[in-house]
């Protein structure tokens, strides 16, 4: 008998006492695999590591596999895997970016400084390795790899974007696809290799992933100009100090009148921290954060396309599509 459909009203957490135990099992792993002799690499990586962060990346390895019926342990180890990639980047991310506040809290760098936060995304980055190694399956191993890679690739093209005015729709979404979304990708294929399903189904839901992390993403740049320090746990306006071309930016640039087209061009090229209040009236004045969602929605929806006849009707598969539209319409 078909499950009954998630509401839409459903909460992330709810998402998560679905896979309670499972998501408690995953807390163990992390744990364990923390551990470390050298006292700073546990220190900052359980800092960064229990700082409020979502686990949405493990949530969806988890669900995939509970979705197409795995019942192994192996989704418990993956999902931390994934976690400790995304950890790693965190620790690279808030150093290259200067970030202060990450998740309402002092990044690592801030407390313990660069040197010790880009050593130790090292050390989290080389457990994760040791960990997938574990699994004894090379598919995995090649999937793991080839993402932290293009990670690295996104890292790079989003640091040639900075304070570049030019950076178009296209680069945007291309830098979100490698540096976001690619985990994402890898997050949900994972569930499908462990289960030994059919390549469909592991193509459906990479794609599903890969769309979810897009929709994320750029709700996460809408919120950094319409959301508020307590509820997004950063300093808003982070990524125009750093002169980042998100998508409200570029489409006031594309869209907008001259003046205020001139205005967030200067920002960008000039890291205008200092004109945030400006560029801030101007985005919401010009329909770009609506523009910004709508395309989040189409990411959304082509997420939610892409589960439709690969799995069976369960409360975990009804999870994955309540997750895409999570991703859209949340404040944080």
């Amino acid at each position: 008998m078909p499950s009954e459909k998630v509401s839409v009203s459903v909460s992330f957490d709810q998402i998560r006492q679905l896979i309670e135990e499972d998501m408690a099992a995953v807390d163990r792993v992390i744990r364990t695999q923390l551990h470390s002799d050298v006292v700073l690499v546990r220190q900052v990586s359980e800092y960064i590591i229990h700082s409020g962060g979502k686990r949405l990346r493990p949530v969806l390895t988890l669900l995939a596999a509970k979705a197409l019926g795995y019942a192994g342990t192996h989704h418990h180890t993956l999902a931390a895997v994934v976690e400790f990639i995304h950890t790693a980047t965190l620790l690279h991310d808030d150093v290259v970016d200067k970030s202060e506040m990450r998740r309402g809290q002092k990044t690592a760098n801030e407390l313990f400084g660069n040197a010790a936060s880009v050593l130790v995304g090292d050390f989290v980055y080389s457990r994760s390795f040791q960990m997938m190694v574990s699994v004894g399956d090379m598919r995995v191993m090649q999937v793991l790899a080839d993402a932290t890679n293009v990670i690295a690739e996104g890292e790079v093209l989003q640091l040639l974007n900075c304070h570049d005015p030019d950076v178009d729709e296209a680069r945007y979404l291309q830098v979100i696809r490698y540096k976001t979304a690619k985990l994402f990708e890898a997050a949900a294929r994972l569930g499908a290799l462990l289960a030994g399903a059919p390549d469909a189904v592991e193509q459906g839901l990479a794609a599903f992933g890969a769309h979810l992390g897009t929709a994320f993403q750029i709700i996460d740049d809408v919120l950094d100009y319409s959301g508020d320090l307590s509820e997004t746990g950063k300093n808003l306006g982070d990524d125009l100090a750093e002169g980042k071309a998100t998508l409200p930016l570029i489409h006031v640039m594309r869209e907008g009148p001259p003046a205020d087209a001139a205005l967030i061009r200067n920002a960008i090229v000039e890291g205008g921290g200092q004109s945030l209040p400006a560029v801030a009236a101007v985005i919401r004045e010009s329909g770009a954060l609506d523009y910004a969602r709508d395309c989040a929605q189409r990411e959304s929806d082509a997420a939610c396309a892409a589960l439709k006849g690969i799995m069976p009707d369960s409360p975990y598969r009804d999870a994955l599509e309540q997750l895409a539209h999570l991703a859209v319409n949340r404040s944080r």
